[in-house]
């Protein structure tokens, strides 16, 4: 394929896409149920296109237990009644196509619901059967769990039946993990794909893609003296787990790229315009860049640009890391400050006005890197974490551990009115979990034309790159503006970012866009800019 082909923006439209993350539960409410819904989320497109984003990503909608919330799925070729029905997912998919967005939609396929209909036959039929040649089933040898694995959601990573066999979770013991060696288990997903692909999706993002397959002798992961097994995905402090990759038999194991490789044949199969974005923590660029070669995935989440420090030093390494590792396989890199799982970026970079601050000044650098930017719903609100109350947790991690877990980015966001749920649904009450008692000033209706508002900013920034970002080529080149300025130039365009707290001089050039105020020719800290 020639690298022109590449630059067309109809067939190859994620290369440099804005794709805005759709957490289903928390986005808009239809029934009035206080959980978002797939008919809520139709009604609320118009706020997409007029955001100026290219795609939305849906989380899981599936049939399930909600145990996880969605990420265990019971049927992957239906709608749970809790979010609506498949020709509500139709209904979706053909509006979001009227209004120029293209919808990507979450596949789990590392491991399945405990109530999915092979969990249940392989539980009915007992050991050294087919049915459980599905999954990761192992013998009890002295009572103990086979390994010393542990569960990301905290614990074992082993639950025993009452057969005696003890079967694998690395996530919740509501979420066996499948069997990627058993034959049935591959063809069972190319027809998902293809059920999906039919009904005219434009893309998967692949839940825990690098996690598939597990060292087949299951063998004891490497302890330090002194410390304990580790889940290898990401701690508390959502940081990276540090591992050795030759000591990590659970994850990032070389028969995974077989299956991304046959997946990359059912995607070509609907069209070159679909494609697939692989949620894959690892632990270098050049081990991310392995997901996304010509004939595997198309896009793997750079988690190095949301894990940096507030540095320029830190942003400048994650920019020049990326783009070596991306180059030599031809793919486009991804960047990304916020999702459902991590901190939201406001409040890792300090809250308040500060937080805030440096928040939009990073969106900012990061919309005009080359490659395709991924943002969080309610990120254009400048949202920040909700310390949610004990009584209202529901992440798995949190019941599983007792540590705080992911429910604070999940709060449902805030669409108008002065209290809530802020329009998030018909009804009056708090949806499933409380919205803060301070968020009228921020809500959709609120910030809407009004002038400095971090979602005119948002909206502003989206048009802006519109103008360049297919255009401008792929050729970043870094500029020394001093020891807190990160800088870098882009085609036209010359991006500014102060990460220190003295205002600098800008170099010369016409100012497009700012994330906060400009006096006299000086960027104040934690402030980027756009130059041209």
């Amino acid at each position: 394929m020639a690298m022109a082909d590449l630059n067309d923006p109809k067939t190859y439209w994620w290369r440099n896409a804005v794709i805005y993350q759709v957490y289903v539960r928390s986005f808009a409410d239809s029934d009035g149920d206080g959980i978002g819904d797939l008919p809520g989320i139709t009604s609320r497109l118009p706020h997409l296109a007029d955001l100026g984003v290219d795609a939305l990503w849906i989380t899981p909608f599936y049939t399930s237990p909600q145990h996880d919330h969605g990420y265990d799925v019971a049927d992957y070729r239906d709608v749970d009644p809790l979010f609506g029905s498949l020709s509500d997912a139709d209904d979706l998919v053909a509006r979001a196509h009227e209004l120029g967005l293209r919808v990507v939609v979450d596949l789990v396929p590392n491991h399945t619901s405990d109530q999915h209909e092979w969990f249940q036959a392989a539980l009915a039929a007992g050991p050294g059967s087919p049915e459980r040649g599905r999954y990761l089933f192992r013998d009890d040898v002295d009572g103990t769990p086979p390994n010393n694995w542990e569960s990301v959601f905290g614990g074992p990573a082993w639950t025993q039946v009452d057969d005696g066999q003890w079967y694998l979770h690395l996530f919740d013991s509501t979420q066996p993990d499948l069997d990627w060696r058993n034959p049935e288990v591959p063809a069972m997903f190319e027809d998902v794909l293809r059920f999906w692909l039919d009904r005219g999706v434009d893309g998967f993002r692949v839940d825990v893609a690098h996690g598939l397959f597990k060292e087949a002798s299951l063998r004891d992961q490497v302890v330090a003296e002194g410390g304990r097994a580790s889940s290898g995905q990401v701690n508390t402090d959502h940081s990276m787990v540090s591992r050795d990759l030759k000591d990590e038999p659970m994850w990032d194991q070389p028969e995974v790229h077989d299956v991304y490789r046959a997946w990359h044949r059912v995607l070509d199969e609907a069209g070159p315009d679909r494609m697939a974005v692989a949620e894959a923590w690892t632990q270098t660029p050049e081990s991310m860049a392995a997901f996304v070669r010509p004939d595997e995935l198309d896009q793997a989440f750079n988690f190095a640009w949301l894990l940096a420090d507030w540095s320029a030093e830190s942003f400048a390494t994650v920019i020049t890391d990326t783009l070596s590792a991306v180059e030599p396989v031809g793919a486009s890199p991804t960047w990304v400050l916020s999702n459902h799982d991590v901190v939201r970026h406001v409040t890792r970079y300090g809250g308040g006005a500060k937080g805030l601050a440096r928040g939009r000044a990073a969106t900012l650098a990061m919309l005009a890197l080359p490659g395709s930017s991924y943002l969080y719903q309610g990120e254009e609100l400048g949202l920040e974490q909700v310390d949610v109350a004990p009584e209202d947790r529901q992440d798995p991690s949190y019941l599983r551990t007792g540590e705080v877990g992911r429910d604070g980015c999940r709060v449902p966001i805030p669409w108008g009115g002065g209290e809530a749920p802020y329009a998030f649904g018909p009804g009056d009450g708090q949806p499933w979990i409380p919205q803060p008692a301070d968020w009228a000033s921020l809500t959709v209706d609120a910030q809407t034309g009004a002038e400095g508002s971090t979602l005119e900013f948002y909206r502003a920034a989206l048009g802006a790159r519109r103008e360049f970002a297919w255009t401008a080529g792929e050729e970043v080149e870094l500029l020394d503006l001093g020891t807190d300025v990160m800088a870098f130039r882009r085609g036209p365009v010359t991006v500014v970012l102060n990460c220190g707290e003295a205002a600098v001089e800008l170099p010369a050039g016409e100012l497009l866009l700012a994330s906060g105020p400009v006096d006299g020719g000086k960027l104040p800290g934690d402030t980027a800019a756009w130059l041209r």
